[in-house]
C-alpha cells in the first residue's frame, strides 16, 4: 500500500462527498477505486498521479481543478479561442488556471454553460453515451397558428436531419411560442433545425439546466464557482 500522498477519505471529504466517516463507509462498501482497483480503508492517494473513481465515475482530486458555470449572453463564442478576435466563453472567467468550455453554445444561443480543466468530467458530460441531458427554453415563430400537437409529436420522436435521425426528446409546450426542449445530445444547431423542420423557426434559444445544474439568478455575462455539491451531482449523474 501506497505510504505517500493524502488519506482517501479526506480527499473525498474535500471535494463534497460527505464527512470523514461518511467517506470511509463509501470507501468499505466498495464503490471507489484508484488506478482501477477497489480501494480498502488507509489508502492513501497521490492527487497528481491517481486516478479515483465512484461508482465508475472519474472523482477530479488534483487542487487545481476549477469548475465554472457562466450564463453565456448572445453572441459570446463558446470557444477557448476565437480566430476573428470575438468575446468568448473564457473571457468571462479567471485566466488562471486555463479552463474549457464544456461543450458549445451558438453565438445565437444563451444560458448556462459549464468550463472547466476537469478533462475527464468534461469528456463524460458531452458524450451522448453517458445521457445527461440538457434544458432549453425555445422561443420559436408561429405564424398564424401555434405549434400543434402533431409537430410536438414529431419532435418527440425523433426528426430527421441531414445528420441523421435524434434522439427522442422530451417536447412540452409552455405557452403559445414557446416551448421546453430536453435532449441529451449535441448535434450542430440540433434544436434550430429541429424546429426548422416542423415550420416553426426559433427567434430565441436559452439554456436553462445542465443535467442537475441550474440557476436562474446568473444574468447574462454573469459567472460563479460550481459548489462541492453541484461538482458531486455532476458526478454522480454521469455515473455508470
Amino acid at each position: 500500500m501506497n505510504d505517500e500522498g493524502e488519506r482517501l477519505q479526506k480527499i473525498l471529504a474535500q471535494r463534497g462527498w460527505g464527512s470523514r466517516r461518511a467517506c470511509e463507509e463509501i470507501i468499505a462498501e466498495g464503490r471507489v477505486s484508484v488506478n482501477g482497483e477497489i480501494a480498502q480503508l488507509g489508502r492513501r492517494v497521490n492527487v497528481d498521479v491517481d486516478t479515483v473513481e465512484i461508482d465508475g465515475a472519474p472523482v477530479g482530486v488534483r487542487p487545481d481543478l476549477v469548475y465554472y458555470l457562466v450564463n453565456k449572453p448572445i453572441d459570446v463564442i463558446s470557444t477557448a479561442i476565437d480566430t476573428h478576435d470575438r468575446e468568448t466563453v473564457v473571457d468571462i472567467v479567471p485566466n488562471e488556471p486555463r479552463v474549457y468550455p464544456v461543450g458549445r453554445l451558438d453565438g445565437d444561443s444563451e444560458g448556462l454553460i459549464l468550463l472547466t480543466n476537469d478533462g475527464e468530467l468534461t469528456h463524460r458530460i458531452t458524450h451522448p453515451k453517458f445521457g445527461l441531458d440538457k434544458e432549453y427554453l425555445v422561443h420559436v415563430e408561429v405564424g398564424s397558428a401555434d405549434v400543434s400537437d402533431t409537430s410536438i409529436h414529431r419532435l418527440r420522436k425523433g426528426i430527421e436531419l441531414d445528420d441523421g435521425v435524434t434522439s427522442p426528446a422530451e417536447v412540452s409546450r409552455l405557452q403559445e411560442g414557446v416551448l421546453k426542449f430536453v435532449i441529451h445530445e449535441g448535434r450542430n444547431r440540433q434544436i434550430r433545425r429541429m424546429c426548422e423542420a416542423v415550420g416553426h423557426p426559433v427567434v430565441r434559444l436559452v439554456r436553462t439546466r445542465i443535467g442537475p445544474i441550474r440557476d436562474a439568478t446568473l444574468r447574462p455575462g454573469q459567472w460563479r464557482t460550481l459548489t462541492n455539491d453541484e461538482v458531486k451531482q455532476l458526478i454522480e449523474a454521469v455515473a455508470h
